[in-house]
């Protein structure tokens, strides 16, 4: 026995002249012997290793078969990466040089070609693939090659003579190679045959294309073929090929009798025995049926750490069937993930505890230690996948042992193989992703709960929660794309966050402490932990913030007025604590625009106070929402050929050919600003793409389909049409036809775009051209003018913690209605109690109502008929008596205040507020 080789079981053997290579059933590669020509792939600087040493730079990748060659090595993975190194005089290496190699070397011209086997001569290669292909490069001064010439090959090339038919043995001599086609029980050979190697009865030297071996097995048609007289065996013609094999200039074949239960051996198909161990269920159910107590036996012990120690053993596991795993690339990582969910739930539910124990050990002592932030290969990027699976994931305590350590290979990683793992991630079921999210969302939690960790709610610095808050964001960033979110937003919420942080001192902090130490944690740097009420509340503190600033410049610049007028001279408007607008409702666009006219930029930050014109209410609120409503419904409309509007989804958008000037736009960008920063709820017939848009977010062809279905299934055809006929059906150039006022005017996307023609090739930059032109291009100057006025107001860092939905959210509200969180949540004064008849007679009315009615109500009491981003709980209603009952309830809209008469019937009392809620526009006092 070997002793460098430890208790590991070598499972396959390969020697060239001077030196030896061995795979062990853990997944490890050991090379001894000469390395003057690189052939051991231990690097340069060593002539030669007496005793085993370990391959290092090929640790993890899943090695599915090894083989050497005179003085050079190859070796093939589980998904068909193939790694040579050592001499490379004549192209043996098949790497397009004759470059010798000293470490491992990734053949990359044959990755998907599915090569399962290989064999080595003295100075070539030959590749056998899944589909029975034969690839041979290196020397072919002899023909080996089997190409019909005597030239070197420094690339792998398909013998053209077998194509067509199945090989599924390949064996190689010095100079010489033999194939085996089972149908016909042919084998062939050809190379170097001055010793009769080839075994074709024809005095010869070199033979470059494979020729028929003149066997016994032959039957008569093939003898009758080739003209000779057949040669006679212990069989005769009822004899099949098992086996062939070469020596350095011979062969030889092993044949039996031929019968049904016969078939020759396939090298495609490796013998478990001669694989890496990998995770099996038949053992996991064994190991599942051990008692608690029991002892366990030694070989299953064993099988565990063997599989859970071994990064190779693991990328080995839980493949995909039917060779589906071959290829793998960063589009393709060819796990089975349902599976290994499987597996990994048995383990979960393995009763002893000295095995289950033996597998976290094996995970968090030997595995995550052997990962590396620079894989030799994408095959070794599999456990990220697979890890987060397993069950000790789901325990919040084994943070410091589990989860750190692997959150930090995973930032750890270099820029390509952390792009690739983002990429599977991303792309994996949602179930797997959402998990992920939650798993360390919990450990968030442990961290945060634990005693003394926060001082006065304030987060001190501490980089293992700052590491899994940066993983948790580089899931977020991976849940986005112009194609949508991979799970819901609100999967990363933390609601528990704003009972255990201060987040408005959090806020105060982030936005203070610019040059704040890296090591400080600021939970604004993490905004997807926000839900919607901590989100509003910095809002509303940013709101406040701003606000008393513009106040305070205010009062400084007033005083300065008082003092120095005559001098000075100015708008006294701009001296005011507040933003004023006096309008009519007769016309209120007009007004608007001539109040805003009065201020400057930096005082649209003031308070904001809305007075209509002939009426007397004060305004605290109520005033404001009702004015947003009646403006941005007139301005918006479609009439004034500012917006073009979608009917079908009654959403509008800029119209790319609008007579009216960009500082329109301006404006209305100011007002959309105003609405979200002083928390006025108006329905905005916008789609989600503005405020992606706002936000600096890509927009694609989902957001085309919210605002014009119809034309965004076009486009989608356009992508899923496959036929060779896409021209003929489709008939498209890269132009664009837009109606400008009944008239048909052609734009081209690209320059010469109208005689370019659309074909399978590029119709995915005509559709990407498609939607930039729409959504981006042709709005440009209107789009710009109307995000200048929105930042505004409305700009600053606080935007930055809010994504396009949620900040769509804030303006238009939404409509999760809860009427029993409403009926929940209301307080009652001045005599009324839940239980008052008429409160109770009230309700019932209510929850009859139909849900327009309902809709309105909430209208009549609140401005509008949606509910804040926060839900049904941020409504408040108050219910206080009114002494006659021939009145109609009345709603004190700034408050969320109903005046509800002692109604005495539930008839009287259901027509009455049915009365009401029809009034729900203007505003007096009552």
């Amino acid at each position: 026995m070997i002793k460098a080789l430890g208790t590991s079981v070598v499972v396959q053997i390969a020697c060239g002249l001077k030196h030896t290579l061995a795979l062990t059933n853990n997944g490890e590669l050991y090379a001894w012997g000469s390395n003057k020509e690189g052939q051991l792939g231990l690097g340069p600087g060593i002539r030669k290793e007496l005793k085993p040493k370990l391959v290092s730079s090929l640790a993890g990748i899943p090695i599915a078969f090894i083989a050497c060659g005179g003085y050079h090595s190859l070796v093939v993975s589980k998904s068909g990466a193939i790694f040579g190194w050592g001499r490379n005089t004549f192209g043996q290496l098949g790497l397009n040089d004759t470059t010798e190699r000293f470490l491992p070397t990734q053949l990359r011209t044959l990755r998907n070609s599915r090569v399962r086997y290989m064999a080595c001569g003295e100075e070539f290669s030959v590749f056998l693939t899944m589909d029975g292909g034969v690839f041979t490069c290196g020397n072919g001064m002899y023909g080996q090659l089997g190409h019909g010439t005597y030239s070197n090959e420094i690339l792998p090339r398909q013998v053209v003579e077998l194509m067509g038919s199945i090989v599924t043995q390949i064996s190689c001599g010095r100079q010489h190679t033999l194939a085996l086609v089972p149908k016909g029980g042919r084998v062939y050979a050809w190379g170097l045959s001055a010793a009769g190697q080839l075994g074709i009865r024809v005095c010869q030297k070199n033979i470059a294309t494979p020729q028929v071996v003149l066997g016994p097995w032959l039957s008569p048609s093939d003898i009758f073929a080739v003209k000779v007289e057949p040669c006679s065996g212990p069989f005769g013609k009822d004899c099949v090929v098992k086996h062939i094999f070469s020596g350095g200039n011979h062969c030889f074949a092993t044949v039996t009798q031929r019968s049904e239960n016969i078939a020759p051996d396939d090298c495609r198909k490796l013998e478990p025995s001669s694989q890496v161990v990998t995770v099996m269920e038949e053992q996991l159910m064994a190991c599942q049926q051990v008692p608690s107590e029991a002892s366990v036996d030694h070989e299953l012990l064993t099988y565990l750490e063997t599989v859970f120690r071994s990064l190779a053993c693991i990328n080995a596991s839980f493949l995909l069937a039917n060779d589906a795993h071959y290829g793998c690339s960063s589009k393709h990582h060819g796990v089975d993930i349902t599976k290994a969910n499987k597996l990994f739930d048995i383990i979960s539910n393995f009763k002893n505890n000295t095995m289950t124990e033996l597998i976290f050990s094996c995970v968090t002592e030997s595995l995550l230690p052997s990962l590396v932030n620079s894989p030799p290969d994408v095959e070794t990027l599999r456990v990220y996948l697979i890890l987060p699976l397993y069950n000790g994931f789901a325990n919040p305590p084994n943070c410091s042992t589990l989860h750190l350590p692997f959150a930090t290979s995973v930032l750890n990683l270099q820029t390509a193989p952390l792009k690739i793992v983002g990429r599977w991630w991303s792309n994996a079921p949602a179930f797997y992703f959402e998990r992920l999210v939650r798993t360390y969302k919990a450990v968030v939690q442990h961290f945060l709960q634990q005693p003394n960790f926060i001082e006065n709610k304030v987060i001190p610095s501490d980089s293992r929660l700052r590491l899994i808050l940066n993983l948790l964001k580089f899931l977020d960033e991976l849940n986005y794309s112009p194609e949508g979110q991979r799970v819901h937003y609100s999967v990363f919420h933390l609601p528990e966050l704003i009972d255990i942080v201060d987040i408005k001192v959090d806020y105060f902090r982030w936005l203070t402490e610019v040059n704040a130490p890296k090591t400080n944690i600021f939970f604004c740097d993490y905004p997807f932990l926000f839900d919607a009420t901590a989100k509003t509340a910095l809002l509303e503190t940013d709101q406040a913030i701003q606000m008393q600033s513009a106040m305070n410049e205010a009062t400084t610049r007033a005083l300065t007025h008082m003092l120095f007028a005559p001098i000075l001279g100015g708008n006294p408007n701009q001296h005011d604590h507040v933003l004023m607008l006096e309008v009519s409702r007769e016309n209120i666009v007009d007004d608007t625009l001539r109040e805003l006219s009065h201020y400057e930029s930096r005082d649209l930050k003031k308070p904001l106070r809305v007075k209509f014109r002939g009426e007397e209410a004060e305004d605290a609120g109520g005033v404001r929402k009702e004015f947003f409503m009646l403006l941005l419904k007139e301005i918006l409309d479609t009439k004034y050929g500012m917006f073009k509007d979608y009917k079908e989804t009654r959403t509008i958008w800029f119209n790319e050919f609008s007579f009216e000037d960009v500082q329109m736009y301006y404006l209305i960008g100011v007002l959309c600003g105003l609405v979200i920063y002083n928390f006025i709820i108006i329905n905005l017939p916008f789609p989600l793409a503005l405020y992606k848009k706002l936000l600096q977010e890509p927009v694609g062809l989902g957001d085309i389909n919210d605002m014009d279905p119809v034309f965004s299934k076009s486009l989608q055809d356009i992508l899923d049409y496959e036929r060779s006929d896409f021209e003929d059906v489709f008939g498209l150039n890269f132009e664009i036809t837009r109606e400008f006022y009944g008239a048909k005017k052609s734009v081209e996307l690209i320059p010469g775009g109208s005689t370019i023609p659309v074909t399978l090739e590029n119709k995915k930059e005509y559709v990407n051209l498609m939607v930039d032109y729409i959504l981006n291009k042709s709005v440009e100057a209107q789009f710009t003018a109307f995000d200048k006025g929105f930042h505004k107001v409305c700009g600053g860092r606080v935007l930055k913690l809010f994504h396009s939905q949620e900040l769509m959210a804030v303006v238009v509200g939404n409509e999760n209605y809860d009427w029993q969180e409403l009926e929940r949540n209301a307080s009652y004064k001045e005599g009324y109690t839940k239980d008052d008849p008429t409160v109770v007679l009230f309700w019932q009315v209510f929850h009859e109502l139909t849900l327009e009615e309902k809709k309105k109500f909430l209208l009549f009491l609140t401005g509008s008929d949606r509910i804040p981003i926060q839900g049904m709980k941020a409504i408040k209603i108050t219910i206080q008596p009114m002494s006659d009952e021939k009145y109609l309830p009345v709603a004190h809209t700034c408050f969320n205040l109903l005046d509800l008469p002692r109604y005495q019937t539930r008839k009287r009392l259901q027509y009455k507020l049915l009365q009401a809620i029809q009034q729900t526009q203007g505003f007096s006092l009552v």
